[in-house]
């Protein structure tokens, strides 16, 4: 603490860039300020509620980079939280990248889309906040209008040329003028411009239908009302044509909800919507995400309307657009429903995760109930896992309030039993287990499950009461021949207890069966495959233990040890010879194998 007092006074009056770091010297925050001695020591005085108390509490140490302008600051605070993904920075780090419609700029242009925005030529329409819309525009323009549907240019027409979908610049001259108009349509269809486009559909259909060719006319028809789906969406138009973005944020319970409108040719063709929890204050954390919304290859409209003005200095140039802070008009009403949406995006949210919470608790509830115990706040689950006995493994999760608690999870290497043995294997685990628990004072469970019936809980059930003096609760799941959950059994000897399967109760033991499962059954694989590994590996002359480990570290596999070449074991510095020896013997093993099995 002294040494962070005396980084403290020693901060300038000038614009940059803080990081803050935790005891092992791990960058957890990554922020921006104005005045670099206000901002980084106001996290050490005063108070502050329960999000920023808990990145307060970790700080140990920062450092801070000098910017001579707040737009150096915007742009360095971004390029350092991509270099180190810092953990309090979690709206900030999120690489999701929208999709967009692109024109290609070649000689024969094709229609694609793309999730990357360069300057090769091309002209983009986007983003599209919805993968699936962005694919159905692409699928209704291709059927449409007759580009390249090809990558790579064939030899000859393929099916598109005989169905009117293409006009096969692989064989045939095309002119440049046709392309053109094609591009200009197109354009003008992304760009929010629907109209044109239907009225030609609406002719075609009822040039089909008196042609007698129902299926084209449904085809169009169909076509017609996707069109429809689309012009429906455009609620909110704007008589200049001017492309603008229009942003909203709203915060509650350290949380904050964005939406952002993409306004095109005067009308609104997309919005893209996020929520997350933020360490920071809430504007400058909203406008660092607008910079970074950007500068990950989103086209820059020619106005960018926001709610605040606070910390905005800099965001002009660095994001080279055009800025405002409408204060009345429809740009303003726009902002404001950008916020309204925003606001009930984040009410949903937690109207949810309160729902979940609700009915996991009732869930939790109810087993008691059922088990007559009361309520099981702490759930332990054991599971084991061998291959004939090979490698025996256990592995116990641990679920406090129907939630799964990872840091508690616990993994164990059997040691004295031999062969497949489920009930030592049980004895062993719940014994070792229990016994830790009481030697260190630890936290006893409420419910313990066995994966497993009526051996398996006898097997724990004298360990808990005749060896350590524990009662506490045992229950079995059994399973069907569908290796489902099927019943819950408890008491010594057990009886089942009559669950509905369509129940929360059911469905939470479900889900703790196969997470139990999920994690021993990972744990042996890994357990296994590093023991064949190893044992393989013993039998080549000149690899000894210190050998063993380092390739087992860099190959992980024999699979991958048999594929190598000379040059990547001389790179380990292993020699020539005795890395041929190690293929040759690992190659030889595997055809005996196959022959083995044929």
């Amino acid at each position: 603490m002294d040494t962070l007092k005396e980084k403290l006074s020693l901060l300038p009056d000038k614009p940059g860039c803080y990081l803050m770091k935790n005891a092992a010297g791990e960058v957890i925050y990554v922020g921006k300020a104005k005045v670099l001695k206000n901002r980084v020591r106001s996290y050490f005085t005063g108070s502050h509620d329960g999000k920023t108390q808990r990145l307060v509490q970790e700080i140990a140490d920062f450092e801070y980079i000098v910017t001579s302008s707040p737009v150096e600051a915007l742009l360095l605070e971004c390029n350092l939280i991509k270099k180190h993904d810092p953990r309090y920075n979690v709206l900030l780090k999120d690489d999701k990248t929208y999709p967009y419609i692109k024109i290609t700029n070649e000689e024969h242009p094709r229609l694609e889309i793309t999730r990357k925005v360069v300057k090769d030529g091309g002209k983009y329409f986007g983003p599209y906040a919805n993968a699936g819309a962005a694919q159905e525009t692409k699928k209704l323009l291709d059927r449409l209008y007759p580009l390249r549907k090809c990558k790579n240019m064939p030899k000859s027409v393929c099916l598109y040329y005989h169905m009117g979908q293409c006009l096969a610049p692989c064989e045939y001259e095309v002119d440049s003028k046709q392309y053109e108009g094609m591009i200009e349509e197109i354009s003008r269809f992304l760009n929010g411009n629907y109209g044109e486009i239907k009225q030609t559909l609406k002719r075609q259909m009822e040039a089909a239908a008196e042609n007698l060719e129902f299926e084209r006319a449904k085809e169009l028809r169909d076509q017609i009302q996707y069109i429809e789906a689309i012009m429906e969406k455009q609620k909110v138009t704007f008589s200049d044509n001017v492309d603008r973005d229009a942003w909203g944020y709203h915060t509650d319970k350290g949380w904050m909800s964005v939406q952002v409108f993409h306004i095109r040719q005067g009308k609104m063709i997309e919005r893209n919507v996020a929520s997350f929890p933020f360490y920071g204050e809430e504007n400058e954390d909203f406008i660092s995400y607008v910079v970074q919304f950007y500068l990950k290859e989103h086209i820059r409209p020619k106005e960018v309307l926001l709610p605040v003005s606070e910390g905005t200095d800099g965001l002009e140039e660095a994001i080279e657009t055009k800025l405002l802070v409408p204060q009345r008009g429809p740009k303003k009403q726009l902002v404001d429903m950008a916020k309204e949406n925003a606001r009930i995006a984040l009410e949903e949210k937690f109207a949810l995760m309160a729902r979940d919470e609700a009915r996991t608790i009732q869930a939790v509830q109810k087993l008691g109930e059922a088990l007559g115990i009361g309520y099981p706040k702490r759930i332990e689950a054991f599971d084991n896992s061998n291959l004939q006995g090979v490698d025996p493994v256990s592995a116990m999760v641990v679920f406090t309030d129907g939630k799964p608690d990872k840091k508690e999870y616990r993994k164990y290497k059997v040691n004295t039993v031999s062969g497949p043995d489920d009930y030592s294997t049980m004895k062993e685990v719940v014994r070792r287990r229990y016994t830790r628990v009481l030697k260190e004072g630890l936290e006893l469970p409420n419910l313990i499950i066995i994966d497993g019936g009526k051996g398996q809980i006898a097997a724990a059930v004298d360990i808990l009461e005749n060896e350590l003096g524990l009662f506490i609760p045992v229950c079995g799941l059994a399973k069907d021949e569908k290796h489902r959950t099927a019943q819950l059994l408890v008491g010594n000897p057990p009886i089942p207890v009559d669950l509905k399967r369509d129940s929360n109760e059911f469905y939470l033991l479900q889900r703790i069966q196969d997470e139990v499962h999920r994690f021993a059954i990972t744990f042996h694989r890994n357990t296994r495959s590093k023991t064949m590994f190893q044992s393989k590996l013993d039998e080549i002359p000149g690899v000894g233990e210190k050998r063993k480990k380092m390739l087992l570290k860099h190959f992980g596999s024999i699979k991958k040890m048999r594929e190598a070449t000379v040059d990547e074991y001389r790179n380990l510095g292993i020699g020539d010879k005795l890395a041929r020896q190690i293929l040759e013997y690992l190659r030889e093993n595997t055809e005996a194998a196959a022959d083995k099995s044929e």
